[in-house]
């Protein structure tokens, strides 16, 4: 298993990044400005993109694993990779998602905790209802984990 930084043509890999944020036009919004990583394991298997946002924090703002490899501990190892990478260099890295519970436990297992909420962010950002898990996404929920 290795895992890649990529510096450019980041947007071959839009329909992967698509399962995580299933909007182009709000990928592109971080897309050039975030650090993009692809773990390869004979075979890409996930892809992520990790932002700096300042002040000694990093967000993760979007991670992918392939449908065949979900389940696996791709997402976990690549997570447990971005902490030690990131530890020199930030003070703390958060997260934002749906608060569905499924997702919100998976980073809870990583070792992020609650930080805060933004209400409406689903509704107000996305040109589309949101739904995930069968859960019709309103609000962003902010997980943190110190580095």
């Amino acid at each position: 298993m290795k895992i890649i930084q990529l510096t450019e043509n980041k947007k071959r890999y839009l329909d992967l990044l698509l399962l995580a944020d299933e909007q182009e036009s709000m990928i592109d919004r971080y897309l050039e400005c975030g650090d993009m990583f692809v773990l390869d394991d004979n075979g890409v298997k996930a892809v992520c993109v990790v932002t700096d946002e300042g002040g000694g924090v990093c967000e993760l703002k979007n991670i992918a694993v392939t449908p065949e490899s979900q389940r696996q501990g791709y997402g976990k190892r690549f997570i447990k990779h971005l902490l030690s990478y990131y530890s020199d260099k930030y003070r703390r890295m958060i997260v934002g998602t749906g608060d569905v519970p499924s997702t919100v436990g998976f980073y809870k297992s990583c070792g992020f905790e609650y930080s805060h909420r933004i209400k409406n962010f689903f509704t107000d950002n996305y040109d589309h209802q949101m739904i995930e898990d069968g859960i019709l996404l309103k609000d962003m929920i902010y997980l943190k984990q110190e580095l």
